[in-house]
């Protein structure tokens, strides 16, 4: 699974997450530019992605997420 692949699915978890039918995520995007993307959004989101992907992050990887791009790549390498 390509890194697109993965960001394309990603996209649709966060749209249904966060209630967001037009929301559009890049590589770079990060809590700060979505409104609705809050600390509890964001369990719903990691939850939602391991269990659409069937993976599970450490809480170290959690952390050191800085944007979307990042996640996708941690996907990538799991999947």
């Amino acid at each position: 699974m390509t890194k697109e692949e993965v960001l394309n699915q990603v996209q649709v978890i966060f749209r249904d997450v966060l209630d967001e039918d037009n929301l559009i995520i890049e590589d770079r995007t990060t809590a700060n530019d979505v409104d609705e993307w809050d600390s509890l959004n964001h369990i719903q989101l990691v939850v939602a992605i391991e269990k659409h992907f069937k993976i599970r992050f450490t809480s170290s990887e959690i952390q050191g997420f800085s944007n979307v791009g990042e996640m996708c790549e941690a996907i990538t390498k799991k999947v």
